[in-house]
């Protein structure tokens, strides 16, 4: 019984590593990208310790995915400043050489995963201006949110 319990704990502790290793390589070797942040309803922008985000692309891309499709990629344009504008959902065809793909999934809308921005308590008002989130992606699509910036894409931190 201990043996068991023993192996399920290593095993779990060893997934959870995996995971953690895996999001701080993407951070280390991916290249940024920045989406324009979509209005959102202010009365469910911050809740408790962090905000609810939407963004232009994935709002551009909800009437172009298949309503049958839960997941896939969708072909973003970068411009000289790397903000990304939606181009078209991923046929698995070539990129251009300034289009990157990034991973959705899609239950009622479609989403990035990176929809929650979490931050210090009593800190909510700074971000409340934000126009736009940085990512990190990778070739094969994998996002992770690493900050929020405003109109002048300058990081937008607590002092």
């Amino acid at each position: 019984m201990k043996a068991a319990f023993l192996v399920s704990t290593l095993s779990v502790l060893g997934v959870l590593n995996w995971m953690i290793f895996d999001k701080e390589l993407l951070l280390d070797s991916a290249q940024s990208i920045y989406l324009e942040l979509a209005p959102r309803d202010p009365r469910s922008l911050m809740q408790g310790d962090y905000m609810v985000l939407g963004y232009a692309v994935t709002r551009e891309a909800d009437s172009r995915v298949n309503v049958q499709d839960t997941s896939g990629c969708l072909v973003l344009q970068l411009d000289a400043r790397r903000v990304a504008q939606f181009v078209r959902v991923d046929d698995g065809g070539p990129l251009a050489a300034n289009e990157v793909r990034i991973q959705y999934t899609r239950n009622y809308r479609v989403e990035i995963g990176a929809e929650s921005f979490f931050f210090q308590e009593g800190t909510g008002e700074l971000y409340a201006s934000a126009k736009f989130g940085e990512l990190k992606v990778d070739d094969r699509g994998t996002s992770v949110l690493t900050g929020l910036l405003d109109e002048n894409l300058k990081r937008i931190e607590p002092r």
